[in-house]
């Protein structure tokens, strides 16, 4: 007899169809289809509406808007919860409130998860977590960015302890993955409880105004136990984490704004650590001077002038991506291309507090700095700065501490550092800014400079102070330390400047160094890990 045919069908069994459903094709591709469909609605129409009155997008909505069209393969549509308590178990929806997958920002590969407030309120349960989790173990495989949009309120209490263990799982890969590929966290609705420390160890959280808030403990639960009134928004708002807390690194005025901008902020950032700054076609000249340049620096120089306009007539195209913009606004922190590859810009800011050196300057300089280096970005810093922010507050907030940060960071750094003086540079924060010191590569002066242990009036106070009624003796002494010292060929005769330049050849001289820095490299000594002034 002869043996049948390895293809053959079963006896009974029509061509087209399955054997274990008894299903023609179509009918299963139907089924799917409209599996996909329901998955696809998540909490139901009513919620959807209801997501749109409150002037949010839903999470599938979102992604549109953030990954290049047509690109989002998503994973997991179908997973639902397994939780029995309480009546989960007649309660699942498809997706189970968050919806994960990658797709491309303008071809490049980036990771996504997004939580859906129309599926129980996004909140996170054990298959929620583990939805996220392998994503980010992807994102690490592939070292792609990943960005989490986030609109949920909490861990799903229906599952106790399993949620805390999800969060947990979250937590970890969020460290593992810092610093080698670029975290994104977007708050597009509430973020609360657990839900708060998975952006919290990414590398930039933005805002949505009016929509988004986040805190550990909400305001019945503040109120129940410190008795304080406060909503959602005093508590927790972007007004409140873009310009006080730091939390945030920005906010914007909607959904359709912000997703716009971090698919601008992506294609600065690196896929990952080992793989270099992206690279973009620039029609800018690297040749090009900018004579404005000349008389940016007022005469009088304690009048301030605008350091961005600096930035924006030195990068291409006047491209500036500014990061933490309503925060520590004595400095400016952001990126912006030279010859069409990304640059970090650190800059003190004359406008505001005469570009001091506080505190909080201190540490969003820091954090802004660590992230560059982590990621291969050269460092580009603009210096005008008269010194530390003196007083009591300061010192009771510990300046010293987080100005340390920002002089550990410098000093750590071993991308590429070139630095420009355009006016001041006293005392230590003269060292703190990228000097030569502390790992500055190229380290450029304008005329302007003035580089000193303190401001001329200060200086001849303390060194004449016996002439100090000598109105006179006074002012000839301060015109002496004012042609010796506030000049940057002081510095220069030592070799702590490596040129002085003009203003209006600044881009070409920074694109130059970057260009001849491309190959640096440096050796540091073998250790666990640092111990950074935290």
């Amino acid at each position: 007899m002869a043996a049948a045919h390895p293809r053959a069908m079963p006896s009974g069994t029509k061509r087209g169809t399955n054997p274990n459903l008894g299903l023609s094709t179509m009918d299963i591709l139907e089924t799917l289809e409209k599996r996909r469909e329901a998955a696809r609605v998540g909490g139901g129409e009513k919620r959807i509406e209801a997501q749109h009155k409150r002037g949010k997008l839903t999470a599938r909505e979102r992604i549109g808007l953030l990954l290049d069209k047509g690109s989002f393969e998503e994973f997991d549509m179908f997973v639902e919860h397994r939780a029995t308590e309480f009546g989960m178990e007649k309660n699942k929806i498809p997706g189970d409130g968050v919806v994960t997958g990658w797709g491309t920002v303008n071809g490049r590969t980036v990771f996504v998860f997004a939580k859906d407030f129309t599926v129980f309120g996004g909140s996170l349960s054990e298959a929620h977590a583990q939805k996220i989790t392998k994503i980010q173990d992807m994102a690490m495989k592939a070292r792609a960015p990943i960005v989490g949009l986030f609109d949920a309120g909490g861990a799903r209490i229906q599952e106790g302890v399993a949620a805390l263990g999800g969060y947990g799982d979250v937590f970890k890969r969020n460290v593992v993955a810092s610093g080698v590929i670029p975290q994104i966290s977007v708050i597009m609705g509430p973020c609360a409880g657990g839900d708060v420390y998975s952006p919290a160890m990414t590398d930039f959280i933005f805002m949505v105004r009016d929509t988004s808030y986040m805190f550990v403990t909400g305001p019945d639960v503040v109120k129940t136990v410190t008795n304080e009134v406060v909503t959602s928004e005093e508590l927790g708002g972007a007004s409140v984490h873009t310009t006080k807390s730091a939390v945030a690194d920005g906010a914007f005025d909607n959904d359709v704004a912000c997703l716009l901008q971090m698919r601008r902020l992506i294609d600065f950032l690196p896929a990952n650590n080992r793989d270099g700054v992206p690279e973009w076609p620039s029609f800018d000249d690297i040749e090009r001077e900018e004579p404005s340049l000349d008389t940016l620096i007022p005469d009088n120089p304690n009048k301030p002038y605008d350091i961005k306009e600096l930035i924006l007539k030195t990068v291409d195209e006047g491209d500036f991506f500014e990061i933490a913009d309503a925060f520590a606004k004595n400095i400016v922190t952001g990126f912006g291309r030279i010859a069409g590859r990304t640059v970090g810009f650190v800059a003190n800011q004359p406008m505001v507090l005469a570009g001091v050196l506080d505190a909080d300057a201190s540490r969003k300089a820091a954090r802004f700095v660590r992230f560059c280096d982590a990621f291969e970005i050269p460092i580009v810093t603009f210096v005008d700065v008269p010194g530390f922010l003196p007083g009591t507050s300061q010192e009771y907030g510990g300046l010293i501490k987080h100005g340390a940060k920002l002089l550990f960071a410098y000093s750590q750094a071993s991308v590429p550092l070139v630095t420009i003086i355009t006016r001041k540079a006293f005392g230590g924060a003269y060292d703190v800014m990228a000097s030569k010191h502390i790992g500055g590569d190229i380290n450029y002066a304008w005329p302007t400079a003035q580089i000193a242990v303190m401001g001329a009036k200060g200086a001849v106070e303390i060194i004449f102070r016996q002439d100090a009624g000598d109105k006179d003796k006074i002012a000839a002494r301060t015109k002496e330390y004012e042609d010796r010292f506030l000049s940057p060929f002081v510095a220069a005769e030592r070799g702590y400047i490596d040129e002085v330049i003009k203003p209006h050849s600044t881009r070409r001289r920074i694109a130059r160094a970057l260009a001849m820095l491309r190959g640096k490299s440096v050796e540091m000594p073998a250790r666990k890990h640092d111990n950074l002034p935290l």
